[in-house]
């Protein structure tokens, strides 16, 4: 049940994170910034203050995060099994010289 919910969260945050990701304005890239040497000031400048999308991202990376780690430990717990467990193997003669 909890892995569950651990999931849903995981796959929304995902979204999310993917969305919010595409919709910010990267550093320094206006037309200014692309034919001038002002790009180079841009880039190695200070920041500014953080907007809502930049904490926002930030809060969706670290429940990413906090939710993949607690995925891996539930899924260690609930012991590790293989796709492949239930295959028999065949068994083959040895090579004759």
């Amino acid at each position: 049940m909890i892995i569950a919910l651990i999931t849903v969260v995981h796959i929304f945050v995902c979204a999310v994170l993917i969305v919010v990701v595409l919709l910010q304005h990267g550093k320094g890239t206006d037309i200014a910034a692309t034919f001038s040497g002002a790009g180079t000031q841009m880039a190695f400048g200070p920041r500014g203050t953080a907007t809502a999308l930049s904490r926002l991202t930030t809060w969706c990376a670290i429940i990413f995060m906090l939710t993949a780690i607690s995925l891996t430990i539930f899924s260690g717990k609930k012991g590790s099994s293989s796709v492949m467990q239930d295959v028999k193997t065949q068994q083959s003669e040895p090579a004759k010289k």
